[in-house]
């Protein structure tokens, strides 16, 4: 691991290092935002080009180096050394410092529990910091994301509009166990079976 990259919070776990992506890493970066089951629970549009792969990840870096403590960074298997996809810490949007933890890995990394693995690190380095909560929101469908909620003790609280156009799924952690959400959902959780 680089000097740049332990400035730019990089942990590892058993099975990964989380670290910035890198500009070499675009086409396996590409690949993954390219794919449709990726892009529609990222709230975008598959990426077109390879050229939009390298400009997000020179913002990425930037937005590291200018502060290493929220952003976005690449989930790396140790036993191949290829990104299985991101892991992100940051500012939800329209919001008042809110902070988001959220995920996305390629599809062939799906279903082996990495994504859980890596939040769980940057999770837990954010509460020891002295993040007072943290904060995950999930397309009402998303059930996979909702798993994973689910399997770093976050806390369903609801449905909320705050933060994206898009009805979400408000899900919330604190490091103090006596500590109440600082804001409260728009409307109830989904029925079971129905989303999350």
């Amino acid at each position: 691991m680089s000097e740049a990259e332990h400035l730019s919070g990089a942990l590892a776990t058993d099975r990964v290092v989380i670290r910035p992506w890198r500009v070499e890493e675009a086409d396996r970066f590409y690949d993954m935002r390219r794919r449709i089951e990726v892009a529609r629970w990222i709230g975008g549009r598959p990426m077109q080009t390879r050229t939009e792969a390298v400009e997000l990840i020179e913002r990425n870096l930037a937005q590291l180096a200018a502060t290493p403590s929220f952003g976005c960074w690449a989930v790396v298997l140790r036993s191949t050394g290829v990104p299985a996809g991101s892991v992100l810490f940051k500012p939800l949007p329209n919001g008042d410092g809110e902070l988001e933890i959220g995920w996305h890995l390629h599809p062939d990394s799906w279903g082996r529990g990495l994504a859980t693995e890596a939040a769980a690190a940057l999770l837990q380095r954010g509460l020891t910091d002295g993040v007072p909560e943290v904060w995950a929101v999930a397309h009402l469908d998303n059930d996979r994301s909702a798993r994973v909620c689910r399997k770093l003790g976050m806390r369903l609280l609801g449905v909320t509009h705050r933060w994206y156009s898009d009805p979400s799924l408000m899900f919330w952690i604190s490091g103090q166990p006596d500590q109440l959400p600082s804001l409260k959902p728009d409307g109830p959780a989904p029925t079971p079976g129905r989303g999350a």
